[in-house]
């Protein structure tokens, strides 16, 4: 039902030929070098279930603005299967007809049977009339087959207005904006992503869950922070534990899973039924092959060389830019560098005209005049993507005093999708 199961995190041809001439443009690169994994074979992880949408593995690419367009999501499937989802979709953008907005729930070819979308709203009718759009009218031309709520963005000019993380204190409108998202989906699966709470002295997660159960949602995903967290410190896996013991329906781990042995770790200790990937597939789309293996039972993990990671950044700037023309592909492109070279010997020369590259034969020329070298083992567990600080999360006046209270907060609804 979603992507098939992809051979391309495996092969028998450690020492594969990756030099400039097989960086086609329509095919995407396999990977010869692979190590066994620490871990034993595990038994086979069952599909996740959500409605009549199987997931197998069960594993899901968090949306993240700027970074999950379709040109990503291809990528990483071409490596192993799973679901994965668009970036965050704004309801009232979307509700208001937004040309950018509209763009981004459009679909591609290999996803028209399980395009996921997420999306982050405030008000209940505008969510309800957001997801009546999407599956009623096929915004786009797409139907989606799994729609996601996002009650977990920390960010501040989120939750100073009530919205993502902060919303959930607010469980008679968090329970009104689930309800009327799950009554217009109809068939179409809903699930809720959440945070721990807004502070330790302000938790929600396991309210939210329970209200998510009993609207019909048919999972929920935990981050293992708090918004005031931020993406700071260690993510507490013992609440998603927790949250598995709380509720019926499926839960979904997230949180400093960076291989894929860490995410057979979380299932064993939390019960999890599958894995949301944010930060730890930047600059390695090969992890959800190890993850598709891991979840199989099967030992392989990828440690692509420096020659094949060169034709899996070749490939990403392609496909940015079938998407969106050559200049601004490859200049869309250049954040993802720097994560793909992680703990990989370049000169600095390189990365900073790496980091200025502005057509794709450019790209291909600094490419191959990286010498080959295997994968830097250092980074192996390693954090990736952002990082922060904890510090206070800023709240509406008063959004502490009435857990009850039913209202939208006034101005959180975001014009724009994406984040």
């Amino acid at each position: 039902m979603v992507a098939d199961t992809a051979g391309h995190a495996g092969g028998d041809d450690h020492n594969s030929s990756l030099g400039r001439t097989a960086w086609a443009r329509t095919s995407p690169p396999t990977l010869g070098g692979v190590t066994s994994a620490l871990e034993p074979t595990t038994a086979p992880l069952p599909p996740l279930k959500l409605g009549a949408l199987a997931v197998d593995p069960a594993v899901v690419l968090a949306p993240m603005a700027g970074i999950t367009n379709p040109a990503f999501r291809t990528l990483c499937r071409e490596f192993g299967a799973g679901l994965y989802v668009c970036e965050m979709i704004t309801t009232r953008a979307l509700v208001e007809r937004n040309e950018k907005t509209l763009r981004m729930v459009r679909a591609t070819a290999d996803e028209k049977d399980a395009f996921s979308v997420q999306l982050y709203g405030v008000d209940p009718a505008t969510v309800g009339r957001a997801v009546e759009m999407l599956v009623d009218e096929g915004v786009a031309g797409t139907r989606p087959a799994h729609i996601d709520l996002n009650f977990g963005c920390p960010v501040p000019k989120v939750t100073r207005k009530g919205g993502g993380s902060a919303l959930p204190w607010r469980r008679v409108l968090f329970r009104d904006i689930v309800r009327s998202a799950v009554r217009a989906a109809k068939d179409v699966p809903v699930t809720v992503k959440t945070r721990i709470g807004i502070d330790a002295d302000h938790v929600t997660y396991l309210d939210a869950g329970r209200t998510a159960q009993d609207e019909g949602a048919a999972a929920i995903t935990l981050h293992g922070r708090t918004a005031d967290q931020l993406y700071s410190g260690t993510a507490d896996w013992s609440s998603i534990a927790r949250l598995v013991e709380a509720v019926d329906i499926p839960v979904l781990g997230n949180g400093d899973i960076w291989e894929a042995d860490d995410a057979l770790r979380m299932v064993a200790e939390t019960g999890c039924a599958g894995v949301v990937i944010g930060r730890g597939c930047l600059g390695r789309p090969w992890l959800f092959g190890d993850l598709a293996a891991a979840f199989g039972g099967a030992p392989r993990r990828a440690l692509p060389t420096m020659a094949e990671v060169a034709a899996i950044m070749h490939r990403h700037a392609t496909l940015l830019s079938e998407e969106q023309g050559e200049l601004h592909g490859c200049t869309d492109f250049r954040k993802h560098v720097a994560w793909y070279l992680k703990g990989f010997s370049v000169g600095s020369d390189v990365r900073r005209a790496l980091a200025m590259v502005s057509g794709l034969d450019e790209l291909a020329e600094l490419l191959a005049g990286i010498p080959d070298q295997p994968y830097p083992a250092a980074v192996l567990g390693a954090p990736r993507g952002r990082t922060s600080t904890p510090r206070p999360v800023a709240l509406p006046e008063g959004w502490l005093a009435d857990r009850d209270d039913p209202r939208p907060p006034a101005g959180a609804e975001l014009e724009v999708s994406g984040g």
